[in-house]
């Protein structure tokens, strides 16, 4: 009786024994006698990702971390062991995070490049692994939630910091101040507007000049299409081939006279001796006249002469007076 009951105790411990690990196998969902494909992911950092950590696939479970080890250049490489039969995307990156809130972490297998993928964080984290090269997809990890607890607390602080700067700085003082920067802030307006009713006149100005200057550009138009039809009625009753006959017997008559003053350059030219002859006699006569030299010198610089031909003159004038006068006392006329 006694062994029966150590061997129904025995059984109990076994069984209660095997469903524990079947429920923790079942919890785990491990496979157990299944092989699969091994990858290898880098990371700059796993954080708190361990060897056993599910790896998922759109929430699935589709395999488990088998190893965690040091790689080359500061880098982490976890060694994921997938599961048989699972198509998995032709671009496949591993985004390690924190899966509850009691520190169980999970590497979900996502698309990169992927527009789902917005935080610039992960986004340069995979960049960066991708940029190495070779077989290894490229991973990111995100914050657990005990640093972003952290974090939050950091962001707290700094606001109630930043809260008690503002409740000290806003005082009756800084009410004023501000009282006084918005009646400025309205005169300001004001000026603004005044401005901008200054610039609607000026713009309306300008408009009106525009106009007229639209006007007068129209009128000259009218008057450059009616110089046009004048040219082309000219062209049309033949007065424009009359100009250009008229420019040709011009051309022809400057041709003929540039002709006949070639003629007188080459004249000029065959007598230049004669003229510099001309001009060397003209040089020595105007020399002796400056000198003094000859009969022309003489009478040009002695101003007896002039004296001399100035009493003749007038006594020649009394001569005539008194022949009109007593002209029986210088002629005498006899009649047959």
């Amino acid at each position: 009786m006694k062994r029966r009951d150590e061997l129904l105790v025995g059984f109990t411990i076994l069984l209660a024994m095997a469903t524990v690990v079947g429920g923790a196998l079942w919890l785990s969902e491990a496979h157990l006698g299944q092989g699969g494909e091994v990858y290898v992911a880098r990371f700059r950092t796993v954080g708190g990702m361990g060897v056993g950590n599910p790896v998922v696939l759109r929430g699935v479970r589709v395999g488990r971390v088998e190893q965690i080890r040091l790689g080359d250049g500061d880098w982490v490489e976890a060694v994921l062991q997938i599961y048989p039969d699972v198509a998995l995307t032709s671009t496949p990156a591993v985004i390690a995070a924190s899966a509850s809130l009691f520190g169980e972490w999970q590497a979900s297998i996502v698309s990169f490049p992927s527009p789902n993928i917005t935080d610039p964080n992960v986004r340069r984290d995979l960049e960066l692994a991708a940029a190495v090269g070779d077989d290894v997809w490229p991973g990111s990890t995100l914050p657990d939630i005990g640093q972003l607890t952290a974090q939050a607390g950091r962001i707290a602080s700094d606001i109630g910091a930043f809260s008690q700067r503002i409740e000290t700085a806003f005082n009756d003082e800084a009410v004023v101040h501000l009282q006084s920067s918005i009646r400025d802030i309205g005169e300001i307006a004001n000026q603004i507007n005044e401005f901008a009713e200054q610039q609607t006149e000026i713009v309306g100005a300008v408009s009106s000049n525009v106009q007229v200057t639209s006007s007068v550009i129209s009128e000259t138009a009218i008057m450059l299409q009616r110089i046009i039809a004048r040219v082309d009625s000219s062209t049309e009753e033949g007065a424009l081939d009359s100009i250009v006959s008229s420019t040709v017997r011009v051309a022809d008559d400057l041709q003929l006279a540039m002709s006949d003053f070639r003629e007188f350059v080459g004249m000029v030219n065959a007598n230049s001796a004669s003229f510099e002859r001309l001009i060397s006699g003209a040089d020595s006569v105007v020399t002796r006249l400056y000198e003094g030299d000859g009969t022309l010198a003489r009478l040009v610089a002695d101003s007896s002469l002039y004296v001399e031909a100035n009493r003749a003159i007038i006594e020649l004038r009394l001569l005539l007076a008194e022949i009109r006068e007593n002209p029986r006392r210088f002629f005498k006329f006899t009649v047959f």
